[in-house]
């Protein structure tokens, strides 16, 4: 029995695989292979065998429960349908309705995506709004070690988190008239960061006049991208 679920295990991996490199640029909806489903999207061929970097994008609120289409509505996603290309493997899980991100379950999607390809694990970025803001600054505080850099918008994080997530660079945006999540809420993971170092990998910007809607539009710049994609780990491949 060991063996025959070993057997389905590595058959499925071999026509995940397949079916990207015959069609890299379409979505695959990935179930039952770690703790939350998740679209999975690869980059050109040319840039999946140069050990390319891993991008998680956490949705928020509205987004949550159990049709993965839900996920393609706002956010990376989104933006790769809508034509944009990204250099790096992009994971988008989904969370139950009325459920919180947990950390050690984005690190299952995470692991499932480094055994099943060559990746870059010096380069491992997280992206979120709102909930998906709250989750990204939990799993960069939990796993510093593993997330290169990360962007969380409208959201905000656990104070105690703070010195762990000193060390990772992190780009907090809030919109200063957002009355889903207050401000406040950025505002006080970024004094508990700056606590630890003065926020030396810190950079946080207020959107005045935006609610909290408005920083969707973040993840149609350039700008977020490529501040994400500068950094890298000291080599750990």
């Amino acid at each position: 029995m060991i063996y025959l679920r070993a057997m389905k295990k590595y058959t499925f991996l071999f026509l995940l695989v397949a079916s990207f490199s015959s069609a890299y640029c379409q979505l695959q909806a990935i179930k039952n292979q770690a703790d939350y489903p998740f679209l999975l999207h690869l980059p050109a061929d040319s840039i999946l065998k140069s050990k390319p970097p891993v991008l998680i994008f956490l949705h928020g609120r509205s987004l949550s429960g159990t049709n993965l289409d839900l996920v393609k509505r706002y956010g990376v996603i989104h933006e790769i349908e809508k034509g944009r290309k990204v250099p790096a493997i992009v994971v988008a899980p989904q969370v139950l309705a009325g459920k919180s991100w947990e950390p050690e379950k984005i690190l299952s999607v995470l692991k499932f995506v480094q055994r099943t390809f060559d990746t870059d694990t010096n380069r491992v970025y997280v992206a979120g709004m709102s909930l998906g803001g709250y989750g990204t600054l939990r799993f960069a505080g939990a796993y510093p070690e593993i997330v290169t850099a990360a962007v969380a918008l409208c959201g905000g994080g656990n104070t105690s988190d703070g010195c762990d997530l000193a060390t990772v660079p992190l780009w907090i945006q809030h919109g200063n008239q957002d009355e889903a999540v207050p401000i406040s809420e950025s505002e006080k993971i970024v004094k508990a960061i700056k606590n630890c170092n003065g926020g030396e990998n810190l950079k946080y910007t207020v959107h005045k006049g935006a609610n909290h809607g408005a920083l969707e539009r973040v993840f149609r710049t350039d700008e977020m991208y490529n501040w994400l994609f500068q950094y890298t780990k000291e080599d750990k491949n």
